[in-house]
């Protein structure tokens, strides 16, 4: 009897691993929606689309971009959670909803680990100390000394309480050793705006989302919060070199991932076939100017990534003492 199972349970693995690459093979023959938790018109947007249009091409299938901002981007992640594990559903998120969200909060509706299987990696971006071009300010070590001056009347904006903009600010105020006043806007872009005008200090902000009011010289990049400088701002030094504290780094990543359960042979094919798309000159063409990097690797290395963000943003969410529960 126990010789019949085995038998049973071994010819089941044979077919499973015979269907799997004809499932691939075969994929995908209807079209494929990716949901976005990112408003139309931005970087995460703009880059999907791109490769979207070439993913299409390839496959005779059309690839949908489906925006659904707004609630934290629970209503995107929600939506793509309760998808069928199929690979016609796919989700793209970042290093906010995966990384920092779960210490944020203690309902969150999702757990980035249980309920999604990693894709494909698409790229990565470093955040900026962005601030007005007349501030004065030629490095960071001016930057701390007016936050000292004016004793915590200092302001900067993040796009929210609990933001990577916020939290960065966070760790920056206590590794320099000064206090500041945090003001969360809802849109970006009206930061910017403040900051331009004069009314706001400064923000962390990307190259690409800073992008309109940098070209018009309104505002500057003051350093780099990474390790070293981007080739695409060569000019800008980092948070160490400009007088700052080195221990403040601040990047985001984006990529695509599944409902749990996808077959692995599909999550293979979409991530080689992403990986294809990052690397068209046109798609580099885009990514270059506003410091996007373009990041190819297996999913078991996005996995990998996802649990390091848990385990880092855990230790800084905890440090800088900051729940929105």
């Amino acid at each position: 009897m126990k010789c019949m199972k085995a038998l049973f349970a071994a010819m089941i693995a044979f077919v499973v691993s015979l269907s799997c690459p004809a499932l691939a093979q075969k994929f995908p023959d209807k079209p494929v929606k990716v949901i976005l938790p990112y408003p139309v018109g931005t970087g995460p947007d703009m880059v999907m689309r791109r490769v979207g249009e070439k993913l299409s091409r390839w496959w005779g299938q059309p690839v949908i971009v489906e925006n659904r901002p707004g609630g934290n981007g629970w209503i995107a992640v929600t939506a793509a959670k309760r998808s069928a594990p199929d690979g016609y559903t796919l989700l793209q998120a970042d290093t906010l909803l995966f990384g920092l969200q779960p210490h944020l909060y203690r309902r969150l509706p999702f757990d980035p680990v249980k309920d999604f299987d990693p894709v494909a990696p698409m790229y990565r971006t470093p955040f900026f100390v962005v601030v007005n071009s007349n501030s004065g300010w030629k490095s960071m070590a001016d930057l701390i000394a007016a936050a000292k001056a004016k004793g915590g009347a200092l302001t900067y904006g993040s796009s929210g309480i609990g933001s990577q903009a916020h939290l960065g600010a966070e760790m920056l105020e206590q590794s320099a050793g000064v206090k500041m006043t945090h003001i969360p806007y809802k849109d970006t872009p009206l930061m910017y705006t403040a900051i331009a005008n004069g009314e706001l200090g400064w923000a962390f902000g990307t190259a690409l989302s800073a992008g309109p009011l940098l070209q018009a010289h309104k505002v500057k990049l003051l350093a780099l919060a990474a390790p070293k400088r981007h080739p695409s701002f060569p000019d800008v030094p980092t948070i160490a070199e400009s007088g700052g504290p080195r221990d403040v780094e601040m990047k985001t990543w984006i990529a695509l991932f599944a409902p749990h359960g996808t077959p692995k042979s599909i999550v293979e094919k979409i991530n080689g076939d992403v990986a294809r798309a990052m690397a068209e000159p046109d798609v580099r063409e885009f990514l270059t100017p506003v410091a996007f990097s373009a990041w190819s690797a297996p999913p078991a290395e996005l996995a990998k990534t996802v649990e390091d963000d848990l385990k880092q943003y855990g230790e800084v969410a905890k440090r800088v003492q900051i729940s929105l529960d």
